[in-house]
């Protein structure tokens, strides 16, 4: 499982996601874009070390990653709420995954979208209809790297 976290701008978000990543073992996650990087204070903050122990790279470009990908044979999907996106509960997850999260007010570039093979959203059946950037890495990071108990 690879993350590429996209245009974050809240620092403080970038260290929950290097958490996050750490919890549940993420191979790597790429900073792409205006994301912030290691060493920040805020970042490590949050972080609480896990910026030290999960394989990490800055990428300017996200486009060299999919070129990148396509060579290694990793999928590429991306997590935001646009229409034609499915629900994470019915996405088939491939072995070799990357999973592009994007800004916390304007989610992930359109261009960016129509690269990537599949655009998953988690459900919510609540008023609100988004979560923060961070948030939403944990719930999608649950859902793709932990088996479901056969019922």
């Amino acid at each position: 499982m690879i993350l590429i976290a996209h245009n974050i701008r809240s620092l403080h978000n970038v260290g929950s996601i290097f958490r996050s990543a750490d919890a549940f073992g993420v191979t790597k996650l790429f900073l792409t874009g205006y994301t912030g990087v290691p060493p920040r204070k805020e970042i490590s903050k949050v972080a609480l070390g896990s910026e030290h122990r999960v394989p990490w790279e800055y990428v300017e470009d996200i486009n060299v990653l999919f070129d990148q990908f396509k060579k290694d044979g990793v999928e590429i999907a991306a997590l935001d709420n646009v229409p034609g996106a499915i629900s994470i509960n019915e996405f088939d997850r491939p072995q070799k995954l990357a999973l592009i999260l994007g800004n916390e007010t304007e989610g992930i570039e359109e261009d960016v979208i129509k690269k990537v093979s599949q655009v998953i959203y988690i459900p919510m059946p609540g008023i609100k209809r988004s979560l923060n950037v961070s948030v939403a890495t944990g719930i999608a990071l649950f859902a793709l790297v932990v088996p479901t108990p056969v019922q």
